[in-house]
C-alpha cells in the first residue's frame, strides 16, 4: 500500500449545468431582495447605503412568470437610457431567474448575430447571469430588501439631477 494518497479529481460540471445553477441562485437572491412572488405590475424604488436609487419595473405578471427590468435611477449620457440595466425573466414554477438582455433594444441577435454557435450563446448567457448574480449580491450588501422597495406612482418620471 502506498503511503501517498492520490487526490481525487473534482467532478467536472458542464457550462449548461453551471448556467442552470446560476438561474436557481439568481432566483434565490431575487426572491430574498424583492419577494418576487408578491410583486404586482408597476415601478418600485429603493435607496441603499450607497445613496443610489434602485428602480425595479415589474413589466408583466403572468401565472408562472414575471418580466422585470432592474436599473439604477441614472441615465447613460449617450443613449439616454438607464445604465446599468437588466431585463429579467423570473420563472416562479421552476424557481429560476434569468437575464434576457442587458441594454434597451439589444436582443441576443444584435449582440451575437443571427446564428451563433451553442458555445457562444451559452457563454454569453453565462456572462449576463454572472453579472446579475454579482449585482444582486451587491444590492443585498447595500441594504436593499423587500421592506425598502416602495411602489412609485405610475405618472411619476424618475430622473437623477
Amino acid at each position: 500500500m502506498s503511503r501517498f494518497i492520490r487526490p481525487m479529481a473534482l467532478p467536472r460540471i458542464s457550462r449548461l449545468s453551471w448556467l442552470m445553477g446560476l438561474y436557481g441562485e439568481n432566483f434565490e437572491r431575487a426572491e430574498n431582495l424583492f419577494k418576487t412572488t408578491a410583486l404586482k405590475a408597476g415601478r418600485y424604488q429603493s435607496q441603499g447605503h450607497d445613496g443610489l436609487f434602485l428602480v425595479l419595473d415589474v413589466i408583466e405578471v403572468h401565472a408562472y412568470t414575471l418580466e422585470l427590468k432592474l436599473s439604477y435611477d441614472m441615465l447613460d449620457p449617450v443613449s439616454g437610457q438607464p445604465d446599468p440595466s437588466a431585463f429579467i425573466r423570473v420563472y416562479l414554477d421552476t424557481q429560476q431567474c434569468e437575464v434576457t438582455h442587458c441594454y434597451v433594444g439589444r436582443q441576443w441577435q444584435d449582440v451575437l448575430g443571427l446564428r451563433p454557435s451553442t458555445k457562444v450563446l451559452v457563454g454569453h448567457r453565462l456572462r449576463m447571469n454572472s453579472f446579475l448574480n454579482k449585482w444582486l449580491d451587491y444590492l443585498d450588501i447595500q441594504g436593499h430588501a423587500p421592506h425598502t422597495m416602495l411602489r412609485v406612482a405610475e405618472n411619476l418620471l424618475l430622473t437623477s439631477a
